[in-house]
């Protein structure tokens, strides 16, 4: 086991700190987008899960993901709840083997993604999801969907490079951002529209809300992608790479606006922005800086047609939470693949990754990514729409047409974001 290094926990500590402030970020950004009589109760479905999630994290919820203790390659053991014995150096998880970094800011760091990924989902419900269901929903998500993700992918188990798939996600294209959209979408379905969609459609309440939000996520995101290499190795490229492709991103969103439409919006710039961010996550670390340029102009692109498709065909996610998401995460996953430099993915931490790419290329490792996007959307969306279905039959999982039409500011929390003869 590799001794741990001072300036790789560090990195680690900060960059959980960032990541932290991500989710306030995203209670802005989705804040902006709500008619004032919500705006408390969207951005309460993020700020709240920085305490349930939290919570949860340590009781169980890391050991869940990380924990070796059944040996199983899908879920984790129950040996570090309360996260007995993480302390000094990392240990011997499998992901984890000869990392310089303190197993407490491991738990910290990755404890920061497990709150925003559900929060996430959020984003495809506000305005009609009741807070009781919000609570039970995300609470056991995170358990039976987050953590088993968390372990497939990162924590030595089926998917990842220590697995049968050995496909690689550098800061969580598939655990965060496929895993969230598909669940969104799913859940949207399940739950339905609000009751005056599409007819009583209103532009954001407030855009500085949303560029305050995305400028958050974007500094945010430099701690979700740039602490996830250590500053032992190449820590600049993952900020680069990412702020790179966020750029990109930003700027094509815009021009096609300004061709489609004649006019680049503020709204348009932060969504591409956020696009750019989600599509770069899986490969920040495995990608120079020209594959940075091309995965944020084309996940832009194709996030900018999902949202189209999704106006056309009128289905209520909310927030444009998969179109974002969901296919941003699918591209820079599959783009991870082909993308991918054999240089940046080294056989001592991605085994059988760095196999793949050695003996079939690029296109072998496509493949395996490929796999991986199939499986994740499988698992999620299946248990998601199980547990829906249950906490359906156990309670209402929105508010009546007529709580919805007070405002769920009030009916949820007894509180107002602005003087109710505004909203």
């Amino acid at each position: 086991m590799a001794p741990t290094d001072g300036a790789d926990t560090l990195l680690m500590l900060v960059g959980s700190a960032l990541v932290l402030l991500m989710t306030p970020g995203l209670a802005f950004f989705y804040g902006g987008f709500t008619r004032p009589k919500n705006v408390l109760n969207c951005m309460m479905m993020s700020f709240f899960l920085m305490g349930l999630i939290g919570v949860l994290w340590v009781v169980v919820g890391y050991s869940l993901a990380f924990d070796v203790g059944f040996g199983s390659p899908f879920i984790g053991g129950l040996g570090s709840m309360f996260l007995h014995g993480v302390g000094g150096e990392l240990g011997d998880q499998p992901l984890a083997a000869g990392f310089p970094i303190s197993a407490t800011s491991f738990a910290l760091f990755q404890g920061m993604f497990a709150i925003i990924t559900p929060a996430l989902i959020s984003g495809a419900l506000v305005e009609r999801v009741s807070f009781k269901a919000w609570f039970w929903f995300c609470l056991i998500w995170s358990l039976l969907i987050y953590s088993p993700m968390a372990k497939m992918v990162w924590g030595g188990g089926f998917i990842g490079p220590f697995g049968a798939i050995g496909a690689i996600d550098f800061a969580g294209g598939t655990v965060v951002h496929i895993a969230s959209g598909v669940a969104a979408l799913v859940a949207a379905a399940i739950i339905g529209p609000r009751s005056t969609w599409p007819n009583s459609k209103r532009p954001p309440h407030n855009v500085p809300f949303i560029l305050l939000g995305a400028g958050l996520l974007w500094f945010g995101w430099f701690g979700f992608n740039g602490a996830s290499m250590f500053a032992s190795k190449t820590a600049g490229y993952p900020f680069l790479t990412t702020t790179t492709s966020a750029s990109a991103a930003l700027l094509t969103w815009c021009l096609i606006e300004w061709f489609k439409d004649g006019k680049p919006t503020a709204v348009g710039a932060a969504t591409g922005a956020v696009a750019g961010l989600v599509g770069i996550t899986p490969a920040a670390g495995f990608v120079y800086m020209e594959q940075s340029l091309l995965i944020g102009v084309l996940t832009a692109a194709a996030c900018f047609i999902a949202v189209r498709v999704k106006a056309a065909i009128q289905f209520d996610d909310s927030l444009d939470t998969f179109m974002v998401h969901g296919v941003g995460g699918t591209v820079g996953a599959l783009l991870t693949g082909i993308l991918a430099s054999r240089a940046l993915v080294p056989a001592d931490y991605f085994p059988l990754s760095a196999k793949i790419l050695e003996e079939s290329g690029n296109f072998g490792l496509f493949i395996a990514q490929l796999k991986a996007v199939i499986l994740t959307y499988g698992f999620v969306a299946l248990g998601t729409a199980i547990i829906l279905w249950i906490l359906g039959a156990l309670m209402p999982l929105r508010v009546s047409i007529e709580e919805e039409e007070r405002g769920l500011d009030f009916v949820a929390h007894g509180e107002e974001a602005y003087d109710p003869m505004t909203n």
